[in-house]
């Protein structure tokens, strides 16, 4: 059983920058996934990042690549999600996930059994 607490959430005009945090506890983290998704006001939640914590691979959705990015620390068992040049379209809770890393591209909600309460993010214009 893994435990995800997501922290780092705020209001920031666009433009601007935040970083989220997702601390994992209940094990360590080799061979796991560890990804980021955000569900908007009326909309589905959808996939934004994801990290394989062993290699540290990394994959983003389109829309936030060159402006996010997410890390991992070994040592705190945590991972991260730098987010640069904020828009209003980025205005969404964010959720952290975890998955023992299974075959295919970890970006969907089903590929991951671990959840997080969220975080609010609002970019105003």
């Amino acid at each position: 059983q893994v435990q995800l607490v997501e922290s780092g959430g705020g209001l920031v005009q666009a433009g601007g920058s935040l970083r989220l945090s997702c601390a994992a506890s209940g094990r360590t983290l080799s061979g796991y996934v560890m990804g980021w998704f955000r569900q908007a006001p009326g909309k589905e939640r959808e996939f934004v990042a994801r990290i394989t914590w062993s290699t540290t691979n990394t994959y983003y959705t389109d829309s936030v690549k060159g402006r996010f990015t997410i890390s991992r620390d070994n040592a705190k068992n945590t991972v991260y999600l730098q987010m640069n040049s904020l828009k209003p379209e980025d205005t969404a809770v964010y959720y952290c996930a975890a998955s023992p890393l299974r075959s295919g591209w970890s970006v969907s909600e089903s590929d991951y059994d671990y959840w997080g309460q969220g975080t609010q993010v609002t970019v105003s214009s």
